[in-house]
């Protein structure tokens, strides 16, 4: 399992709990629990990302497989985005330019 940089993982995680926090609710709700009420992405590696939410039974943490091993920073974004745009599928929501 291919890792990456603790800087790079740092910035990545501040921007999808920034400027995604929405997506990452979208996410979970669709691969892991739909009664998830918050979300937010704790981490990565190049196997899949870690999200940490809470449903009304308390809170937890799933690994969420990216569709292929990675292991550049640029492929991190790209199999976020494709997670984005099947959860949104999955669950019926319009997606949003990216």
């Amino acid at each position: 399992m291919p890792t990456f940089e603790p800087d790079v993982v740092a910035a990545i995680l501040k921007h999808m709990n920034g400027d995604h926090v929405d997506d990452n609710l979208l996410i979970v709700r669709a691969f892991v629990d739909p009664a998830a009420t918050t979300a937010s992405m704790t981490g990565f590696d190049g196997d899949g990302g870690l999200w940490t939410y809470r449903t009304p039974a308390g809170e937890f943490v799933s690994r969420v497989p990216w569709r292929e091993p990675i292991s550049e920073r640029a492929q991190v974004r790209a199999e976020v985005v494709s997670l984005y745009e099947r959860a949104a599928t999955q669950l019926g929501v319009e997606q949003r330019p990216h």
